[in-house]
């Protein structure tokens, strides 16, 4: 069982996500495939770093990233940043022959993402994008089901990814509503996920017909570094910023495979918190999933009795996919932590092993080339085709 150093840039939110991944993989997927080994952790000043490090369990701290990556101790560089630092560190990582792990969205544009494909390419190290609630284990059960055929051929798939921690228009100009560092508001923020989640379950996206809106057009300037998110408002006497991302993205897919779509996502709406949810109907039954109930996937299949048929709440545990590795019974709960901790296990398992894992960056890549046509579908008022990345082409 081999440790492989961790250099971790980004000490915020993701920074804290990732590093408790680290920290526990090996007490719930044990042998752990490699010890992770929290080595470097990179933030925006010294200060800023050496509280992060003390935080987070690192040994050592630095406030240039270039240290990480031109470090030979290190093994693999967790890139949890802005997404506007994403293609530097990453190309350069690759060039270095670090093995990289990047929070979603890969990067602002097709043409970023497609920089950063090529790099980790022509490099040959292991690459994985963060799109971890693909791990969530009732969304790899629904997969397991699709794959059996238990609800035949997918005719379509309606996806949601609903908050409301920006609704209220005093709520501070995050770096997520600036699109020279975000690049797409709640389209490359949320409903990526809801994207990732639809190829992962249904196949790849022919064409999109969107709607994207912006509904409040300033916000007050926040002061300070940090992500304040809509924890924080900003009083009448604060100034306010433009607001030049979506804030809520509508569109509709047609698939590959013939099936049919929708993906709404929004961070304006008043109740929901991380309202993520998909409903898939096929020619042999259904599958419905909520993350807010993230431990049930429910199901209904067309081969049961008249008299019994209808939707039944499977909660997930041992007997389901990484039901080893997490809790003794089901519905025990499984939360936002758990998906992280399944996410870096997979990921330096095919490090140990020499394989690829998914979703890596070429599904990033794929995934923006669908952002990119769901702009330009709303530009145009139109139904767009979506590009293919020539390794994912069927």
């Amino acid at each position: 069982m081999k440790n492989l150093n961790v250099g971790l840039i980004g000490g915020g939110f993701m920074g804290k996500a990732h590093s408790l991944a680290y920290s526990a993989m090996p007490m719930f997927f044990w042998p752990a495939p490699a010890i992770p080994v929290r080595h470097t952790i990179a933030e925006a000043n010294d200060q800023l770093a050496a509280e992060a490090a003390r935080r987070f369990g690192f040994e050592n701290s630095t406030s240039d990233w270039r240290r990480i990556v031109e470090d030979p101790r290190i093994d693999v560089v967790d890139i949890a940043t802005p997404n506007h630092l994403h293609a530097e560190i990453a190309i350069a990582a690759a060039q270095a022959g670090k093995h990289i792990i990047c929070e979603k969205p890969l990067a602002r544009t097709g043409e970023e993402s497609k920089a950063m494909y090529d790099a980790v390419k022509d490099a040959g190290i292991v690459h994985m994008v963060a799109f971890n609630y693909r791990r969530t284990p009732a969304i790899a059960l629904a997969k397991k089901y699709i794959e059996e055929g238990a609800i035949g051929r997918i005719l379509n798939f309606r996806g949601t990814y609903l908050q409301d921690w920006s609704a209220d228009p005093n709520s501070p100009l995050s770096w997520r509503f600036q699109k020279s560092i975000a690049g797409s508001g709640a389209l490359g923020d949320i409903a990526t996920h809801v994207i990732d989640i639809a190829r992962y379950l249904v196949g790849e996206f022919n064409s999109v017909n969107s709607i994207l809106s912006t509904w409040i057009p300033d916000r007050p300037i926040q002061s300070g570094g940090a992500d304040a998110l809509g924890n924080v408002r900003g009083g009448d006497d604060v100034p306010r910023g433009e607001v030049d991302v979506d804030d809520e993205v509508m569109t509709m897919v047609r698939f590959a495979n013939g099936a049919v779509g929708s993906i709404e996502a929004t961070r304006n709406g008043w109740g929901r918190n991380n309202f993520i949810t998909f409903e898939i109907h096929g020619t042999e039954g259904s599958i419905v999933f909520n993350y807010e109930r993230r431990d049930e996937l429910q199901v209904c299949f067309a081969g049961d009795a008249d008299d019994r048929r209808g939707f039944r709440t499977i909660y997930t545990g041992p007997a389901h996919p990484y039901g080893d590795g997490l809790w003794p019974i089901p519905a025990l709960g499984v939360g936002y932590g758990e998906t992280k901790i399944i996410e870096a296990h997979d990921f330096f398992q095919a490090i140990a092993e020499g394989t690829s894992v998914s979703p890596n960056f070429a599904d990033g890549y794929q995934t923006a080339l669908i952002d990119d046509a769901i702009v330009a579908s709303a530009e145009k008022d139109a139904w767009v085709d979506v590009p293919r990345v020539a390794e994912l082409a069927d």
